[in-house]
């Protein structure tokens, strides 16, 4: 039975604010005030839990301790007033991230959350009541072996993951602003990072060329395929196995006469030149794939900064569920993909991110860099008890995306019919007849 008076929950995560100059910059601000002004007034009984990486910590490479904190109430002050406001309405509960794994090092930070209204708790996970069963929520760095804190909460303990961000995400946030365009500080939305060359490439071509050499080069890339074919072709008529398309073609130049000579002329040096190409990349294509595999042998690359982004938070939830059969709902973030997925009849929930979005998209045709389309899939996971069971949804903070600014004409025309359009996961219930225990009697408990 549902009562009026059961929790509403409210989560967010991965806001990631603050960092060395550039990443500073909130572009969600807006949208996450009046987020929060419209829990300050609600008439639900509702918490928000934000989910971990709140706070960027890990970005800022000039300040230490608690001298982030103060920068960050004095940077943003409007955000710490609403966060008391909201807090003066509803509770707020903040876990700790890996991003901002210092808010569980130190007790101060508990004092000087308790000041704005946010209760900071200092631990893996929590538990939380919904009807009668419970929800997990941690921010999901533990499981990954790049970001996984082996001594959680200690202030010294740097895993992979905190270099890359204080050597390169901290350093773009550091240069962005010399770009033709400030968009460099948006290396931390690209995900998995693997894809951050591939980005780096897109980025320089479409943006930071030359735009002389740019358009110059475009019409000889996107003849390359062409120029590939003609090749192939040729190679099947001088071997005489397939002699008809070179004969066809030679014919119908031939009756354009000085035009169609300019024309034989072209083609012939886009095959020849297409043809060492291709002879060329043979042998190095067999060198890099034996070089793959002996790298493999040896395991160098078994701890790549890109993991799996949905296994390792199945098997931990499976682990929860098995250990506390209570509980409905394993709910984390980390990964930055808002996902709904049903695991042994419960379901595992990820919270997205407020930070930009990056949508790969490859050409139409041609040998050029891929375009990357940025989108805002700002969200809210909001979790409550109904009479069917325990009911998941995302709200849609709505946030324009930034893509006509930001994607030029160019890479709009090369990726014609391919622009993204990303959603947010369906409405999801945990159904009454999976309920196999109730919860403890606190229903609150952390570890």
């Amino acid at each position: 039975m549902v009562d009026d008076a059961d929790p509403v929950y409210y989560v967010i995560s991965d806001l990631h604010i603050g960092g060395d100059e550039q990443l500073g910059e909130i572009d969600f601000l807006d949208e996450l005030l009046a987020f929060l002004e419209r829990l300050e007034t609600t008439d639900e009984n509702a918490e928000l839990v934000i989910n971990g990486d709140l706070f960027g910590l890990w970005e800022f490479t000039e300040i230490d301790g608690l001298a982030k904190f103060d920068f960050l109430t004095e940077r943003y002050p409007d955000l710490f007033e609403q966060l008391r406001a909201t807090g003066e309405s509803i509770p707020i509960t903040l876990l700790p991230g890996n991003h901002d794994n210092e808010l569980a090092a130190y007790e101060e930070y508990v004092e000087r959350f308790a000041d704005y209204n946010v209760d900071l708790v200092r631990s893996r996970s929590i538990t939380r009541s919904v009807g009668d069963r419970t929800i997990w929520f941690e921010h999901g760095h533990q499981q990954d072996p790049n970001n996984r804190f082996e001594d959680f909460g200690n202030p010294y303990e740097t895993p992979l993951g905190y270099f890359y961000n204080t050597h390169v995400t901290s350093r773009a946030g550091r240069l962005s602003g010399r770009g033709r365009y400030n968009w460099l500080k948006d290396v931390q939305a690209v995900t998995p990072t693997e894809r951050v060359p591939h980005w780096l490439l897109s980025k320089y071509f479409y943006r930071e060329m030359n735009p002389l050499l740019r358009y110059a080069a475009i019409p000889f890339l996107l003849a390359f395929n062409i120029s590939v074919v003609i090749a192939v072709l040729a190679g099947l008529d001088v071997a005489g196995v397939w002699t008809m398309p070179v004969e066809s073609a030679d014919a119908v130049l031939a009756r354009l006469g000085l035009v169609g000579e300019a024309v034989h002329f072209v083609l012939v040096i886009n095959a020849v030149i297409a043809g060492v190409i291709l002879l060329a990349a043979v042998p190095v294509y067999f060198v890099l794939r034996d070089v793959r595999k002996t790298v493999d042998r040896f395991g160098i690359f078994e701890t790549d900064l890109t993991v799996d982004p949905d296994e390792p938070y199945e098997d931990a939830a499976r682990e929860v569920f098995a250990e506390h059969p209570e509980t409905a709902i394993f709910c984390y973030g980390h990964t930055h993909r808002p996902s709904i997925t049903e695991v042994d009849g419960r379901l595992l929930v990820n919270t997205g991110t407020w930070l930009k979005r990056l949508h790969r998209r490859d050409v139409v045709t041609g040998v050029l860099p891929p375009v990357f389309y940025p989108s805002y899939q700002l969200c809210a996971v909001r979790i409550a008890a109904e009479p069917a069971g325990i009911a998941v949804e995302y709200e849609e903070i709505v946030k324009p995306s930034p893509h006509t600014e930001e994607v030029t004409l160019t890479e709009r025309f090369l990726t014609l019919g391919r622009e993204p359009s990303p959603a947010l996961p369906d409405r999801a219930v945990v159904p009454v007849e999976a309920t196999p225990l109730a919860p403890d009697a606190s229903g609150q408990t952390s570890e």
